[in-house]
């Protein structure tokens, strides 16, 4: 379990007599990715909102960095929490926060963090830095354009510096140009700081570039194919709460059953 940062064990999790996740099991090992696929209602976001603790499962059991959650209260997952970051759909900014605000929210506001105003604002400008936009450090989300938006959202959710982040469809509604910049801040995320992650989408496009290239030299380049050590990117694929597929993209590209050529074709 030591190099497993997120693990699902036969969790199952029901509302109102409804199974929104049946018997779903899988791991996520430390620095790796795992792209989740599936269509609307299929269980995507009701899985993230279990790791993050939000739900509690109705049976099974769920662990982050080794440690089990399903059984912790609130004020034990805050600790937990910190190590995990969390893109939003839309990003989810604060309106009437500036950028700045909306970045060093995590260092402010979750309990237990302690660091100073200095500190703050100097791991703010880090991480906006990393997703190019210390210049609009002062702008208000309506000045931003959506790509830029989704850029802050990524920069707040690294300001925290986590082991595990969570991305919540960051392409969705974006041309493919800003699209495929966001993938680049995602595998930059993880390529350079070693950060696993875990990325809920509709475009297996997103999930060929996590499992086919790396960030190296500010750019996307072909994945090592000389054995050497590499993240590792495997795909699970949600219908109607179960697992209907889990492996990597060779394998999803074999597959012949109806709804999973869906996304194989979606290329």
């Amino acid at each position: 379990m030591a190099n497993v940062a997120l693990e699902f064990a036969r969790v199952t999790l029901i509302f109102d007599g409804v199974v929104a996740l049946d018997n779903v099991s899988f791991q996520v090992r430390a620095g790796d990715s795992l792209v989740v696929l599936g269509v609307a209602a299929s269980g995507k976001s009701t899985l993230l909102k279990l790791s993050l603790g939000l739900l509690k499962p109705d049976a099974g059991e769920i662990y982050l960095f080794g440690e089990q959650i399903s059984g912790m209260s609130e004020q034990e997952l805050l600790p937990v929490r910190r190590h995990i970051g969390m893109v939003f759909q839309e990003s989810a900014l604060f309106d009437s926060f500036t950028v700045a605000g909306n970045v060093a929210y995590p260092l402010v506001n979750q309990p237990g963090q302690t660091a100073g105003p200095e500190e703050v604002e100097e791991r703010v400008r880090q991480a906006l830095r990393f997703v190019e936009l210390e210049h609009a450090i002062d702008k208000l989300p309506s000045e931003l354009s959506g790509g830029m938006r989704r850029r802050v959202g990524i920069a707040r959710a690294i300001v925290n510096r986590p082991r595990l982040v969570l991305y919540d469809s960051p392409t969705a509604g974006l041309d493919p140009i800003t699209a495929h910049t966001i993938m680049t801040l995602v595998l930059k995320e993880r390529d350079t700081a070693g950060v696993t992650s875990l990325l809920v989408t509709h475009r297996l496009q997103n999930g060929h570039l996590l499992a086919n290239f790396r960030y190296q030299g500010a750019a996307l380049v072909p994945a090592a194919s000389d054995g050497g050590p590499r993240s590792q990117t495997r795909f699970l694929v949600l219908q109607e709460g179960r697992v209907a597929f889990l492996g990597d993209q060779e394998e999803l590209n074999r597959q012949q059953d109806p709804y999973l050529r869906k996304f194989v074709m979606s290329q």
